[in-house]
């Protein structure tokens, strides 16, 4: 079994980058409208995407379950947007930038 080539990704939310193969790069990619996730803030859109659409159910049914269907991947997107909003917040705070700083050098430290 062949292993791809792995290549570093950064989070277009939070920052972080991750060493991926390509197939994992393009898979999540796919699923999140060409942007490319952490595994923690894609888990993060999900779960608020599910809490959107399940809030959205309970509010309009529909008979045939096709509204549903169809706002699911709107449900994402709205999710996707608000996440991207909340770690712009907290990527401008300065005890974020210390922190993740601090992440960094120990990160080095350990190599």
């Amino acid at each position: 079994m062949e292993v791809g080539a792995v290549e570093c990704a950064k989070c277009e939310c939070c920052g972080l980058a991750e060493d991926c193969t390509r197939d994992y790069i393009l898979g999540v990619r796919a699923a999140f409208g060409g942007r490319w996730l952490c595994g923690l803030c894609a888990e993060a859109v999900r779960d608020e995407a599910a809490r959107g659409a399940t809030a959205t159910a309970t509010t309009r049914r529909s008979p045939a379950g096709g509204a549903a269907a169809a706002g699911a991947g709107a449900g994402l997107e709205e999710a996707l947007r608000d996440h991207m909003a909340f770690c712009g917040k907290c990527r401008r705070s300065p005890a974020f930038r210390v922190a993740d700083g601090m992440r960094q050098m120990l990160r080095r430290c350990s190599k």
